[in-house]
């Protein structure tokens, strides 16, 4: 068996939530292209795009947002899930931009044609020109630092609602506290308690959709720091929750 052949047949077994008109190849095809680069081959392994794209539901010809996303890994990819008919709205803060985001965004931003760059605050993420136009927005590994920096969660979670078309999906991922610790680990450890999120998007408007588990890990302690520049080689290996929301009619 091929290695090809190896990552679609972890796909499939992985992730039970894959869009009809997509398949295991497709996405495995679009990780595999020769022109990504090596920092971010070198992540993929802790971050599994195959199944993360796919429980997304990323697909060419839709327009997608995503929320605090720093240099632009899951960016890419997303870009090249929807391919030139879709469009990607990439937002940062400016604390992202000024600590370490704002070299390797705009270095990301010359190798994507399909990505349109949002500098504005979670607070109110999306501007109301793209009202009701969004298929899907993402929230990966962030929802955590909307914590401890004091972000308005109601408001972004509002905005991020208003964005979506009726129907449309809000994923939020990220890594998990131990079960009752609610936000207590934000910023010391770089997790959250899943049912804090569950809690907060649900009264924004939205239902759960789906739940992926390609990113569990029932080892995790759950007391160690996921932040990527205190993990070390514990980086990509710790406990992440995957909900996808759905926004109520």
């Amino acid at each position: 068996m091929t290695r090809f052949a190896v990552v679609a047949l972890m796909f499939l077994v992985g992730c039970a939530h894959a869009p009809k008109n997509t398949s295991a190849a497709d996405f495995a095809a679009l990780v595999a292209a020769t022109d990504r680069t090596d920092a971010d081959r070198a992540l993929d392994p802790g971050r599994k795009p195959v199944e993360f794209l796919s429980f997304i539901g990323a697909t060419p010809g839709m327009h997608v947002g995503e929320l605090m996303a720093g240099g632009g890994y899951t960016t890419e990819l997303l870009s090249r899930a929807v391919g030139p008919s879709g469009t990607v709205y990439g937002e940062n803060p400016k604390w992202v931009l000024e600590r370490f985001a704002e070299k390797p965004w705009a270095e990301r931003l010359t190798r994507v044609s399909n990505v349109k760059r949002l500098d504005t605050e979670l607070g109110a993420p999306f501007p109301a020109a793209l009202s009701g136009t969004l298929d899907v927005v993402v929230s990966n590994a962030i929802y955590h630092d909307t914590v401890w920096s004091k972000v308005d969660r109601d408001a972004m979670n509002a905005s991020v609602r208003d964005a979506l078309k009726p129907g449309g999906a809000y994923v939020v991922c990220d890594s998990s506290a131990k079960a009752g610790n609610g936000v207590a680990d934000v910023e010391t450890l770089h997790r959250i308690d899943e049912q804090v999120v569950r809690d907060e998007v649900l009264r924004a408007g939205f239902t759960v959709g789906a739940v992926g588990d390609f990113l569990r890990n029932p080892e995790d302690t759950r007391d160690w720091s996921t932040s990527p520049r205190t993990a070390a080689e514990r980086r990509g290996t710790g406990d992440r929750f995957c909900i996808r929301f759905v926004k109520k009619p």
